[in-house]
């Protein structure tokens, strides 16, 4: 599916005969409900059919008794321009991933761009055009939160200042510029955040060619808002040090689909037991080296609820509510006034659960039906996932 234009808009939206309502809100992860209502992209009433104004709608859509969530929100990607990465040389990548539920990305740097500047000029330019050119076009309908800069050598705050002025709100992964050293990533961390810019670091091991370690020394000095890649992006720090992380810092715990699988089992246990499963978030840190990964962030909460041993509704909210409010985005939970971001799933056909919760956590990614952002459909059977049992319509 192309890009949709951003100006589009869904009008009254009803969404009847939901048989499993995930909020994306930990301390509510399921809600009593079998009824949304949408106008205009957003949500304006949850709650049972009987109680919802469902008159007058311009699309109406029988759920037919699946699971309705919030769309998934990758809190860790590297985009370049449109849906085309040099990484892997993959058009499409995107759309592509959008049929893995997810309606949100936010960019941790477009790292890879050929010939990307490295000057201060370029660094500043290069961002406010990525943020620009993705707030203008929605591969699939996607939302990507852009323009990243990777911080160098020699930056002032006025340049944080001047970036923030232009629409800027995101650095990319402190570490894979020239700032390496912890104190000087804290001043650059602490002049973004005194200008409304969040920041991500590095944690780990180099991830391509002339990147470098960024150890717990410098995680914890620098003190940015996410720990990016906690669990390695691809090589983890050693578990003693990511769990000093956990311990030791109070920002957001983000596991990736492309690091390390078993430090991200060990994170995420670890977060349950010292009772902060809120910092948690999900990414996939793709396209990478290993490829892109449509079915990337299904596949994360997957993982995690298998061998974390953490309940599907929880991890859900991993990949969603808990992204939302960190990043500050006016998506990832079903309430009123949220975007109309959702995802339309049932149990992938022949899995061994019984329910689609149950699924997952034996370990299954499920089937999706719809995809839905701002209220608009985008895709209606996925043509990643593997089939599941029951879909919705359009009626």
């Amino acid at each position: 599916m192309a890009d949709l234009s951003t100006n589009a808009t869904s009008g009254k939206v009803v969404i009847k005969n939901i048989g499993l309502l995930l909020s994306g809100d930990l301390e509510r992860p399921i809600l009593d409900a079998d009824t949304i209502v949408v106008n205009d992209g957003l949500i304006v009433a949850v709650g049972r059919e009987k109680d919802c104004d469902t008159e007058h709608a311009r699309t109406t859509i029988d759920a037919r008794g699946t699971c309705v969530a919030p769309g998934l929100i990758d809190s860790h990607v590297h985009p370049v321009f449109g849906d085309w990465t040099p990484r892997q040389n993959q058009i499409g990548w995107i759309d592509s991933t959008m049929n893995g539920g997810v309606t949100t990305m936010i960019s941790a740097g477009e790292v890879h761009l050929p010939g990307r500047p490295k000057d201060i000029v370029g660094v500043k330019a290069l961002a406010i055009t990525a943020q620009r050119a993705f707030d203008n076009f929605r591969p699939g309908g996607v939302k990507v939160i852009a323009g990243a800069p990777v911080i160098e050598k020699g930056m002032v705050e006025q340049d944080f200042k001047d970036m923030a002025e232009a629409g800027v709100k995101l650095l990319g992964e402190v570490g894979l510029g020239s700032v390496k050293a912890g104190y000087e990533a804290k001043e650059m961390v602490a002049w973004a955040r005194k200008h409304g810019i969040q920041s991500t670091i590095h944690t780990g091991g180099p991830s391509i060619p002339g990147s470098g370690l960024i150890d717990k020394d410098v995680v914890l000095e620098a003190d940015a808002d996410v720990i990016g890649h906690i669990n390695g992006g691809h090589t983890s720090l050693p578990w003693k040090h990511v769990c000093e992380l956990c311990e030791k810092s109070s920002r957001a715990i983000e596991l990736v689909h492309n690091g390390n699988e078993k430090i991200a089992i060990e994170a995420a246990r670890a977060a349950m037991e010292l009772k902060c499963p809120h910092r948690v978030i999900l990414g996939t840190d793709g396209p990478a080296g290993s490829g892109v990964q449509p079915l990337g962030m299904l596949r994360m909460i997957a993982l995690i609820s298998s061998f974390a041993n953490i309940p599907a509704e929880l991890v859900f909210c991993f990949a969603t509510g808990n992204t939302a409010r960190i990043r500050d985005l006016n998506c990832g939970l079903i309430e009123p006034g949220r975007a109309a971001d959702f995802v339309f799933m049932d149990r992938a056909q022949h899995t061994a659960g019984a329910t689609l919760l149950e699924s997952v956590q034996l370990g299954d990614i499920p089937g999706i039906g719809m995809v839905m952002i701002d209220g608009i459909v985008r895709c209606g059977r996925s043509r990643n996932t593997p089939p599941a049992t029951e879909i919705p319509v359009v009626v």
